[in-house]
């Protein structure tokens, strides 16, 4: 029998072709010719890439035996996910290679604003001795401000605490045991910004965090104070970062991502009290040896029809068709559960009802994992470090199976603890030939909504007139309301309205529905794919 075909596409580390091991028949091609991509993917099982090669539908089509894309790195902006699910192929990263090197890049940032060592250097290759101007700062008992306190900021708390600092974060996620296992006092973000010398950012780009620190944060800040993006662009409002720098609003701040790569805002890079880098948070020897190794392994499990650990769309393995499906309504049902919490999660139990607790559904608390982190860690989430991230946050996991459904062939609840004292539950099913993802319960009131890309959840006291003015409000707005479900267990009590809308809702139109309505929540979902 002929070896199956793995197709590197970008310059990969020697290490990445000894961890595939004989068993493959590894051809190479230039992944920027599209015409020679197109023509070596006919053949190909599995294709290797690093941010280069565009692997859309088009490169997905060329590819009928395609079984796996490995992107040798975190970012999968270069991978049409979409189409590859579509396809039936699985898409997989590494999403831990970079973690160490991304910490470190934030070391060197912070390091470098407190003593000006680009500008110096320039000044000195420049034949000029600026010894006076370029009066630093000590890190040692200076407050260190993380936002977003996942593996990355773990690591940076490390680092800086050996130089005698004081680390607060902000991460509406960690449980104060959590934190307190790092020591790090754990504060409000306004706080944080208030009490900060050096504030480092990292955390996911969603909807709510994108331009998250903006005039209004960097008016919060001391004017002696520093600010570090080495997550994602766009979560500094870059206009308004230009704007506080010149103003001497802060002091400084070190960017190694930007809106748009590379950056074209030309009068924030001019800066003097500016540090870029040109996106180099991987950019290191081991990161990209760990990142090729790592691709090399999941290839060999996916084409060896094993579980892949670090799939991002769809999991590998010996999984029966019958729980298969399954898997992305249980992933949505995560992101669900995990807008719909005020406070850290303590507790989380994933309960499969019905036929499906006659087969082997532990690939489906995986994905549960996976939905909840997929928007409120920085990190990449896999099947793999799920588990962990829940772990680390001291989050108590269950799998419950019972063979009773009363409504549904099939219902999968994840029900929730908080720190606060508080439960959160939903639920969701599959119907019909189609196989339809449905949300079918929310803390207990019963709803059948279809899934979809945005959706608005409500609680508000029932009372007539109710619907016709969050209507009017998202109309008013251009916001076009797709479907609507209102529940309630009792005439003039608590009501919960599930929306489904056509696009994101800005923040200020939900402020004004919350206050036109007097909701006790209101929370706006956006399902990533």
């Amino acid at each position: 029998m002929s070896k199956p075909v793995v197709l590197i596409a970008e310059e990969l580390s020697p290490a990445t072709v000894d961890a595939l091991g004989p068993d493959f028949d590894v051809r190479t091609v230039d992944g920027t010719d599209r015409q020679a991509l197109l023509a070596a993917l006919a053949d190909a099982n599995a294709v290797l890439v690093r941010s280069a090669t565009k692997v859309d539908e088009e490169a997905i089509a060329a590819a009928p035996n395609l079984k796996v894309i490995a992107r040798a790195g975190v970012g999968l902006d270069n991978v049409d996910i979409k189409a590859a699910t579509t396809a039936g192929v699985m898409v997989v990263n590494a999403p831990t290679s970079n973690i160490i090197s991304a910490a470190e890049l934030t070391v060197g940032h912070i390091l470098s604003l407190a003593r000006h060592i680009p500008q110096a250097h320039n000044a000195l290759a420049g034949s000029q001795w600026k010894r006076s101007k370029y009066t630093g700062t000590e890190l040692y008992e200076k407050t260190i401000g993380i936002i977003g306190l996942g593996r990355i900021g773990a690591l940076i708390t490390a680092r800086m605490q050996a130089f005698g600092t004081n680390v607060i974060a902000y991460d509406p996620y960690v449980t104060s045991a959590r934190a307190q296992q790092l020591g790090v006092q754990l504060v409000t973000l306004d706080e944080l910004l208030a009490q900060s010398d050096f504030i480092t950012i990292h955390m996911p780009k969603t909807p709510e965090t994108t331009g998250m620190i903006g005039a209004e944060q960097f008016a919060m800040m001391k004017p002696t104070a520093y600010i570090v993006n080495v997550a994602r662009g766009g979560l500094i409002d870059e206009d308004a970062l230009y704007d506080a720098l010149l103003d001497g609003k802060i002091a400084g701040a070190g960017l190694d991502v930007f809106v748009s790569e590379p950056p074209t805002n030309d009068k924030l890079l001019s800066l003097p009290n500016i540090i870029v880098t040109p996106h180099l948070g991987a950019s290191t020897g081991e990161a990209q040896e760990k990142a090729g190794v790592s691709v090399a392994k999941s290839v060999r499990l996916a084409l060896g029809g094993e579980l892949v650990p670090d799939a991002v769309n769809v999991a590998g393995g010996v999984i029966d068709p019958y729980v298969r499906p399954g898997i992305p309504l249980v992933e949505k049902l995560g992101q669900i559960f995990a807008a719909l919490t005020t406070s850290p999660l303590t507790s989380i139990d994933v309960e499969v009802h019905g036929e499906l607790s006659e087969y082997d559904v532990s690939v489906l608390k995986l994905a549960a994992l996976k939905g909840i982190f997929t928007n409120i860690v920085s990190e990449t989430v896999s099947y793999v470090n799920a588990p962990l991230l829940a772990e680390q946050r001291g989050i108590v996991v269950r799998l419950i199976t019972d063979d009773e459904s009363n409504e549904y062939r099939n219902v999968i609840t994840l029900r929730g603890a908080l720190s606060d004292g508080s439960q959160v539950s939903v639920s969701g099913t599959l119907t019909g030939t189609k196989q339809t993802e449905k949300l079918v319960e929310i803390n207990g009131y019963d709803v059948e909504v279809p899934i979809s890309s945005h959706h608005i959840v409500m609680l508000y006291t029932d009372r007539p007139g109710i619907v016709a003015v969050y209507g009017q409000r998202f109309g008013e707005a251009a916001i076009n309301i797709a479907g609507m479900q209102v529940a309630r267990r009792e005439a003039g009590g608590q009501a919960l309205s599930v929306l489904t809308v056509d696009s994101p809702v800005p923040d200020e139109i939900l402020e004004a529905v919350r206050a036109d309505i007097d909701a006790t929540v209101l929370r706006e979902i956006d399902i990533t794919e």
